[in-house]
């Protein structure tokens, strides 16, 4: 018999899979975010079924917030009427595509075989229990001491690519420059 957390695990499990394989199946770009945002939410909620509540407020406020905007921002930039005409289509284009991925799959296939064919055996592993406020405390704590230069330039890089793509938008006259 599965215990209720066993339960709610799999059906986050599967909603943040299927809505994973939405992103990168759905052909309507807005459609393909609306998937991403569900994608992190489930996440966000399987960290909350580990007790990592930084984590999955980390995971709601950056990714399903932050990160979804960014990319229906981005989505805007483009006349997304025309690009269509822009990706090769027939024998080559489709061949190259095949390619890529064939390649991209068998790198990850001899990962993974080199990875877990040499060491066929689990090793047991423990984890300190401690609580999830000293837990947040410490990464709090070393986030901002020992990593406190990477801290600020991811936030003055994110700052520089919400200007950029202000300023792009402004110069090609963004979506709607097609239009008139």
């Amino acid at each position: 018999m599965l215990a209720s957390s066993d339960v709610l695990f799999y059906i986050l499990a599967f909603i943040a899979v299927f809505f994973g394989s939405g992103v990168v199946l759905a052909r309507n770009p807005i459609f393909s975010a609306m998937s991403l945002v569900i994608t992190m939410i489930g996440v966000a909620f399987l960290f909350g079924l580990l007790d990592a509540w930084f984590l999955a407020g980390v995971q709601l406020i950056v990714y399903a917030g932050a990160v979804t905007v960014l990319f229906v921002m981005v989505l805007m930039l483009f006349d997304l009427k025309h690009e269509g005409k822009t990706f090769s289509k027939g024998i080559l284009g489709n061949g190259i595509k095949l390619v890529a991925s064939g390649v991209t799959l068998g790198m990850l296939l001899t990962y993974v075989w080199s990875t877990y064919a040499t060491e066929p055996t689990f090793k047991p592993t423990t984890v300190a229990a401690t609580s999830s406020i000293k837990a947040t405390k410490d990464l709090a704590t070393i986030l901002f001491t020992d990593y406190i230069f990477a801290f600020e330039a991811i936030g003055v890089l994110l700052l520089m690519i919400a200007v950029g793509a202000v300023t792009l938008s402004r110069i090609t006259g963004g979506t709607h420059h097609a239009d008139s």
